[in-house]
């Protein structure tokens, strides 16, 4: 499992040191089962499902909101172990891929617009503009997932053999806000309207902060590789 590891560059502690770990266990655990890399992407986007499905429909509570983060947590420490297989048994392909990346951006969506119901059906706001923040909150985590996957895509990868960079520490902690698993420990103030409120729109503020500092980097980033040119016309074939 040491060698199915990806790359620490522009992680942060968190998935760094629990989340991937934690995946770790459960890619080994899957592995001894005769569990597919696909089939632990489905078991992630089920406790994923799980977790939101409950966040929308039942009433704010403290025995809620443990429930909630347990489930998004595991669905996010799944996300990282369907990987881990798949590198293990070298099952790697477009397929599997494309269906991570569906999982994720149906998971980024579907939480914002769990919130969104919550607040309408279960929370006494003080005024209807804190609707608002859920479908902010949704158009940022969106840009910063699709923003970074295509800028990852059109990067040209290094040549093989290269030795990866060495991450930086102070990196993984300033990502800690933008970290997903972060993210989801605010649902455990479910508890508290006003705690939750507050602290949502806190990570709403600073995600929002990242994601102007994540654009203008990838769009520097990409505007510095060489443009792609065309391929020359074939020559014609000689006229016998």
């Amino acid at each position: 499992m040491r060698d199915a590891q990806k790359s620490a560059k522009g992680v942060s502690l968190y998935s760094r040191y629990v989340n991937r770990p934690v995946g770790r266990l459960f890619a080994a655990t899957a592995y001894r089962l005769g569990l597919t890399p696909n089939q632990v992407t489905l078991l992630s986007a089920a406790f994923s499902g799980a977790g939101i499905a409950a966040l929308a429909l039942a009433a704010p509570s403290w025995p809620l909101a443990v429930a909630v983060y347990a489930a998004l947590a595991l669905g996010f420490a799944l996300d990282s172990a369907d990987g881990q297989l798949a590198r293990l048994l070298g099952a790697g392909g477009p397929a599997g891929e494309w269906l991570d990346h569906v999982v994720d951006c149906a998971k980024i969506t579907a939480l914002h617009a769990a919130v969104l119901i919550t607040f309408h059906q279960h929370f006494d706001l003080p005024g209807d503009g804190w609707l608002l923040l859920p479908l902010g909150f949704q158009l940022t985590a969106v840009l910063v997932f699709f923003g970074g996957l295509l800028t990852d895509k059109l990067t040209p990868k290094p040549p093989p053999g290269q030795p990866a960079p060495t991450p930086s520490r102070l990196r993984a902690v300033a990502l800690l806000p933008a970290d997903y698993g972060v993210l989801c420990a605010v649902f455990l103030l479910l508890g508290s309207q006003s705690a939750f409120r507050w602290a949502y729109a806190a990570f709403f503020a600073v995600h929002a902060l990242f994601l102007l500092a994540f654009l203008t980097k990838w769009f520097r980033q990409l505007r510095a590789l060489p443009a792609s040119r065309p391929p020359a016309p074939a020559a014609p074939a000689p006229v016998r």
